[in-house]
């Protein structure tokens, strides 16, 4: 029997994630990767002091590192990578399910223990050093995952994990084929979207207030073309940060940091 096309093209990108490999860079994501017991690693060069700064966790991989030159650094890197010395080839992180990740612990005849999920769901934010800086934030304030569709979003990469300082090893970043279908599976588990929109008639504090301890979502797009009409209209309420003055704006990833806090003050 001949399988559907869509099996087919399912097949084919776990073939070509399986095969895909990331080069970290820089001290930080280098220390923390090393240290990562989930993070299959494949190649370690690193300068002579780099491999002192990070003799500890080098010792701890068990990996043997290629000794490099620091004037002849020979790793597929983007011109202008601030590598610090330390270059890291490894396979990207795999999370796990939707479902696994997000789905609030208690069973539904139970009373829930600890504060209520939190996950950020990003559309099409696609500059690493947002989305770097994004799971910095999902991290300290305890986010379950940060989900990002496959296409038209930042890929796993060096860059990303400079940007996140170590947060991409603990914080899921989930990669999704479809958002708006991800996100009616968040709802069917209970969480209420919030979609950001500075035009929005009601703020975020408000909204939070009124979701009486059920998990949420915040939905952020990306600068200047904020949320799709399709992920707009995918959100249960649009929001908007509540600002002091008439004018201004917020980066993506401030805007993401404020509700994350928000958002754990309200849980």
């Amino acid at each position: 029997m001949k399988k559907p096309a869509w099996v087919i093209d399912k097949e084919r990108g776990r073939r070509a994630a399986a095969a895909q490999t990331v080069w970290l860079f820089g001290l930080h994501a280098v220390r923390d990767a090393l240290l990562n017991p989930a993070r299959e690693r494949l190649r370690l060069v690193v300068t002579r002091n780099a491999a002192d700064r990070l003799a500890e966790a080098i010792a701890a991989s068990g990996m043997a590192p290629e000794i490099a030159d620091a004037r002849r650094f020979d790793v597929p890197l983007d011109p202008g990578s601030v590598h610090q010395g330390a270059a890291l080839e490894v396979k990207p992180l795999e999370w796990g399910s939707l479902h696994d990740l997000c789905a609030p612990a208690a069973a539904p005849d139970t009373v829930p223990s600890g504060p209520p999920p939190v996950v950020v769901l990003l559309d099409r934010v696609s500059d690493p050093h947002n989305a770097g800086a994004i799971l910095r934030s999902a991290e300290v304030f305890g986010a379950r995952a940060v989900i990002a569709p496959a296409r038209h979003s930042a890929p796993e990469t060096g860059a990303l994990a400079k940007a996140a300082s170590g947060a991409l090893e603990r914080q899921p970043y989930l990669r999704v084929r479809n958002l708006a279908r991800s996100m009616a599976e968040l709802r069917d588990m209970g969480f209420l979207l919030l979609g950001f929109d500075g035009a929005a008639d009601d703020t975020l504090d408000a909204a939070l207030a009124g979701a009486a301890g059920r998990p949420v979502g915040l939905v952020l797009g990306a600068e200047g073309p904020g949320l799709r009409e399709g992920t707009r209209a995918a959100c249960d309420q649009l929001v908007r940060i509540a600002a002091a003055g008439a004018f201004g704006s917020l980066n993506v990833s401030n805007a993401a940091a404020i509700g994350l806090y928000a958002a754990s003050r309200h849980g």
